[in-house]
């Protein structure tokens, strides 16, 4: 009987450590996303829509959305500027100020390499604005079924 109270104590104590790792994870992750994340996306300027008073270049949407494909903004973005859980923020809809937009974008301050003129032109970052502007608002979370 000793034995087995033994083998009964230490599968509590390694049942109790594994759900104490997995609630220091959990408490490292909660705090990135809420420390970290908001850092990041107000340097880029994403915490707010444009205001009225800057008026972007105009640009053509469906070019910018070809553009977002080819320059590989998609793959840290995702395909509708929704931004990854590993990649980069959320872009789209509501993009922040185009002024700031192509100061990220032509010196960016996180993981994402720069795109300077001699790459990218303004041209192509007023398309590719364009494109984020035209993206819809995501639907709100208690419309979706599965979320109620």
């Amino acid at each position: 009987m000793g034995s087995g109270k033994n083998a009964s104590v230490h599968h509590e104590f390694a049942h109790r450590t594994h759900a104490f790792c997995v609630a220091a994870f959990l408490a490292f992750v909660i705090a990135v996303v809420t420390l970290i994340l908001p850092v990041n996306l107000a340097r880029a300027g994403a915490a707010s829509p444009a205001p009225q008073d800057e008026k972007p270049p105009a640009g053509n949407s469906r070019n910018g959305k070809k553009l977002f494909t080819n320059y590989g903004c998609f793959e840290c973005h995702g395909h509708q500027a929704e931004g990854t859980f590993v990649g980069g923020p959320r872009l789209g809809p509501n993009p922040i100020l185009f002024s700031a937009f192509v100061r990220y974008i032509r010196q960016p301050t996180g993981q994402m390499p720069p795109f300077t003129i001699k790459v990218t032109s303004d041209a192509d970052l007023a398309d590719i604005y364009a494109f984020l502007q035209s993206l819809p608002q995501p639907p709100k979370a208690n419309s979706i079924p599965a979320l109620k």
